[in-house]
């Protein structure tokens, strides 16, 4: 199964109101993603997978923003830093440009930023694909704890 097969799966398994968006031409920046969905930069999020103590950590940021290390350490009281590609993929079994903000074994911790949105769109599994959810929907699918997380 594709990785954006696996995603679609996820959510119908969880009955998410998710809406799954497939693009010919690639998204690896949040600027070709917008360009791609036709929306603006302000609406979306970057799921950035940390390693803390061997175990992923996504922190979910707006698009404009970057993960904070030392708020995320100080918050789980463990370092934290980036996930390596093949860290990326063998811990989420999502490849980097392409990581949604749900549909796999992790702690999330979500910005308050975040939350400030109704809905956002975010990885949908492959670099050409983006995932369009509500935030409350992303709560409910990842457990996630709303936490400042963003560099300031």
């Amino acid at each position: 199964m594709n990785y954006e097969e696996k995603l679609k799966a996820f959510l119908s398994d969880w009955k998410s109101t998710a809406e799954h968006l497939h693009f010919e031409l690639p998204c690896h920046s949040v600027a070709e993603a917008a360009v791609a969905a036709k929306a603006s930069p302000e609406d979306f999020i970057k799921s950035i997978v940390l390693i803390c103590q061997n175990k992923p950590v996504v922190a979910i940021v707006r698009g404009i923003h970057k993960a904070d290390l030392k708020k995320v350490s100080t918050y789980l009281g463990v370092d934290a830093r980036i996930a390596r590609p093949e860290e990326v993929l063998s811990m989420t079994n999502y490849p980097i440009g392409g990581v949604p903000p749900a549909g796999y074994e992790a702690k999330f911790l979500i910005d308050p930023e975040v939350m400030k949105h109704e809905a956002v769109i975010g990885g949908g599994g492959s670099d050409h694909a983006l995932l369009k959810i509500t935030t409350e929907e992303i709560k409910r699918l990842t457990n996630g704890e709303v936490v400042d997380v963003k560099k300031d």
